[in-house]
């Protein structure tokens, strides 16, 4: 998540719980604009908060 972090572009905050019972422990999720992102890695998930970024700023960039 460091590569979020330090670009300037995106706002990145950590929560201690998210309110989600368990599901931190069964896999490693996020928010991206109020909807969770999950994986079955943290490379993963990476990838897919990437990807969700893109769909939103193709999105804000279409209107």
């Amino acid at each position: 998540m460091k590569k979020l972090e330090h670009n300037p572009a995106y706002d990145v905050i950590e929560y201690g719980c998210l309110g989600n019972c368990g599901e931190c422990y069964l896999f490693p999720f996020a928010y991206v604009n109020g909807d969770i992102v999950a994986a079955e890695t943290i490379d993963e998930l990476e990838d897919k908060i990437m990807q969700e970024i893109r769909a939103v700023e193709a999105l804000e960039s279409s209107d």
